[in-house]
């Protein structure tokens, strides 16, 4: 199908790659006529590499106990989630509560500095996500067994990854009572890394340059092809005018709003209408449901603050707090099962 506007995308990234290439040509021609930026730029490299053994010696500073290396070893060694929080598969959600509490504390990177307690961390997070998710839980009893240890988890439960990072996990049950400097450290030291990598990458001339660039021009091509090919979602769950989702409708059995296009009920009736109103139910009803999850445990973290702190305020405040999404999926239950 013809499309004018993608023909319009696909002549301003070439435009700007065009010019991408000019200045790359020209920023290389100025660098070889001024050898005193050379010798700048070493010198940055060598106090980059020095402040990169001084962060490295303060790490290697830090100490740690050999209960904390073998309670390391056990988590990478676990074959599921269940394992890893030390549960039943059974396990109800304060069980998983509980144990998720002990071991985040246990395993904090700003607490636990053994070699490897990071991942670990990370391990115990990902894995109260999704089995305190009703949903994730489900699935992953059904398809998520993993055979490898827990160090693999990253790339055998791929399809079982948690919607929130451990970090933000466990500032929601302690209120961030860390402040997760080793996680930072660690993106920094391994940005400036890249910096110094980019740095000491050869220059090579005009047509090397050329040679390097032409896969971004081939990846443009055949992105700006695929869009001509590719054709607009028939609704959206919110208002989007720049998409063409303008006319706002209503699901006929749950009454969800969704918005699509002027064309939609010329384009969409009968059976087509009813499988499309089917996808909008489940993709709002799934959106509900990890609102719910998320607005729960929001909730959750904060009650259990106020008890283990004897705040009353904080207390009554997190009792009024409300829960919108699980309001709304409650409300459509009912409505269904009458």
């Amino acid at each position: 199908r013809n499309n004018p506007r993608a023909f319009q995308q696909l002549f301003i990234l070439f435009t700007q790659h065009a010019a991408l290439l000019e200045s790359l040509q020209q920023n290389r021609h100025a660098s070889t006529q001024n050898r005193s930026s050379e010798e700048t730029e070493a010198s940055e490299i060598r106090s980059e590499n020095h402040r990169a053994e001084e962060d490295r010696s303060s790490d290697s500073a830090k100490t740690y106990t050999k209960d904390q290396v073998d309670a390391v070893k056990r988590i990478k060694q676990c074959k599921n989630y269940y394992e890893i929080l030390g549960v039943q598969k059974d396990a109800s959600d304060d069980d998983l509560k509980k144990a998720y509490r002990k071991l985040a504390l246990k395993f904090h990177p700003d607490k636990n500095h053994a070699p490897a307690a990071t991942e670990a961390f990370k391990a115990i997070g990902n894995a109260y996500a999704v089995l305190s998710n009703p949903e994730k839980r489900r699935q992953y009893d059904q398809y998520g067994q993993v055979r490898g240890s827990a160090s693999r988890h990253s790339h055998a439960n791929a399809d079982f990854q948690p919607d929130i990072t451990p970090e933000d996990l466990f500032n929601m049950f302690f209120g961030g009572g860390f402040p997760s400097s080793n996680v930072h450290m660690y993106s920094n030291g391994r940005t400036r890394f890249s910096q110094q990598r980019e740095r000491r990458e050869p220059r090579g001339g005009g047509l090397a340059l050329f040679v390097q660039l032409m896969p971004i021009l081939i990846l443009v091509i055949v992105s700006a092809l695929s869009q001509m090919m590719v054709t607009n979602p028939p609704y959206s769950l919110t208002f989007t005018p720049s998409a063409g989702h303008t006319q706002k409708r209503l699901t006929e059995t749950l009454r969800v709003p969704y918005y699509v296009s002027e064309r939609f009920s010329q384009e969409y009736s009968g059976m087509s209408l009813r499988k499309v109103e089917r996808n909008v139910e489940d993709d709002y009803v799934s959106a509900l449901r990890n609102n719910c999850w998320r607005e729960k445990q929001q909730k959750e973290g904060l009650l259990y603050r106020a008890r283990y702190f004897g705040d009353s305020d904080l207390y009554h405040r997190a009792q009024r707090m409300d829960t919108p999404s699980c309001s709304r999926l409650s409300e459509m239950q009912c409505s269904v099962h009458g």
